[in-house]
Order: C-alpha cells, then structure tokens, then sequence
C-alpha cells in the first residue's frame, strides 16, 4: 500500500483551489477539507446575527460567539464532494454568495476565529492523506506537509471565473463589483497581521491564468506520484 502524503494548497481567491483539491481526492481517496468553507460559515453566522456587515464588524461579539458555532463536512454523494454545515444546517450555497465573499476577509483577520479553525483543520487532518486548501495552510496549519503548492492568476481572470460561478448559480452580479471583491480581498487577505497569505518558502507556484483545469491536474498528479514513490 502507497504511503500517504499531506497535501496543502494556498493561493488567492478564485484560482481554482478546491476545484482542483476536489479532483486530486477523489482520484488518491484522499480527505478534502475547504478551510475557506468554515471561515465562510462562520461569517455566515456572523452576518445572520447583525455581528458583521459592510459598514461594521464586532470583532468581541464574534469573538464571545465563537463557543456557539459548529462546523463539520458531511459527504454528498450525488454532488461527490463533503458540504459545510453549520450548527446542524447544510450552509454550502449560502456561503457561497458574492455578499459574504464581500466580508469573510474581515472576518477571517480575527485572531481568535483563526485559533479555533486553525485547530479544527489540524485535527482533521492528524493523519495523512489529506488535501487541504486556504491561505495559511503551508505556512501555519500543515508547514510540513510533503506537498505545498501555491495558486495564483491575473485578478482579471479570478474575477472573471467568480463572476461566470455567481452567475450560474442564479446570482445578479456585476463583473467589476466582482473584480472589486478579489482586488480587496487579496489586498486584506495580504495584509492582516494574523497568518497573511504568503507563499510557503518551499512551495510550488502555480499560475494558472492560461492553463485548464486538466492541465493543472494532470502536472499535480506527476508531483504527488513522484513524491509518494520517493518515500
């Protein structure tokens, strides 16, 4: 039996990390987790319960919250991906919508959420054979992962797969809110003083603004075998 590795894969919005970490899971029967869908959650609840908005942020009353939310991934296997659910209830579209896009950054620069997601995510993955993708994952949940590799595109692209995502999904979205959304978030994402998205020193780059999906794929696939055979 292969031995099997952890895998981490950080970059900015809208490269297309958790499409990519979907595929590479199920063809190794790896575990995924979408850091990004819990710190979604969490700004779900936190939006819901009049804690954040675009105009102001409670950062103490989302900090005192914290006890109150439950994260955990349940397996779809009609859609063939683990959805979020949050204190009970499937949150997977509702978190996916341009108007928590818009405040999950702010949420996320809180010290005291990224403690408790940052533990949840380790505890998940404690043993290997895991996939895990977000902004910190190279560099502060898994720093030794055997795999990092980090994404990134033009802003124009990212804003153009986000905005061609929200329109699918039945959302009337504007490109160049959008494209406003991905600048602020790289820029806050960036910037924060807790855990910045910043490429691991040992990580691989990925620009992916000219290559498919398949492309992308089948080059992961080469490192990931050529790392599992060297062990």
């Amino acid at each position: 039996m292969k031995k099997k590795i952890t895998i981490a894969i950080d970059g900015f919005s809208s490269t297309g990390k958790s499409t990519i970490a979907k595929l590479l899971a199920k063809k190794y029967n790896y575990i995924y987790v979408d850091t990004g869908a819990m710190y979604r959650a969490v700004t779900l609840y936190a939006n819901d319960n009049q804690l954040v908005a675009s105009s102001f942020l409670n950062k103490q009353g989302i900090i005192k919250s914290l006890s109150d939310i439950s994260l955990s991934f349940i397996y779809n296997p009609e859609k063939g991906f683990a959805e979020m659910y949050l204190n009970g209830n499937n949150v997977e579209k509702a978190i996916r919508t341009l108007a928590i896009s818009d405040l999950v950054s702010k949420v996320a620069a809180i010290s005291e959420v990224r403690r408790k997601l940052v533990f949840e995510q380790q505890k998940i993955g404690n043993e290997s054979g895991v996939i895990m993708d977000g902004r910190d994952i190279g560099t502060v949940v898994f720093p030794n992962a055997e795999l990092k590799l980090f994404m990134t595109a033009t802003a124009e692209t990212r804003a153009q797969r986000r905005y061609q995502e929200l329109i699918e999904n039945g959302e009337a979205v504007d490109y160049e809110d959008v494209l406003h959304n991905v600048i602020e978030r790289d820029r806050i994402d960036s910037t924060r003083v807790d855990s910045p998205l910043i490429k691991a020193a040992d990580a691989i780059e990925f620009d992916n603004s000219n290559k498919t999906i398949e492309e992308q794929f089948t080059a992961i696939c080469i490192l990931i075998d050529k790392i599992v055979a060297s062990n």
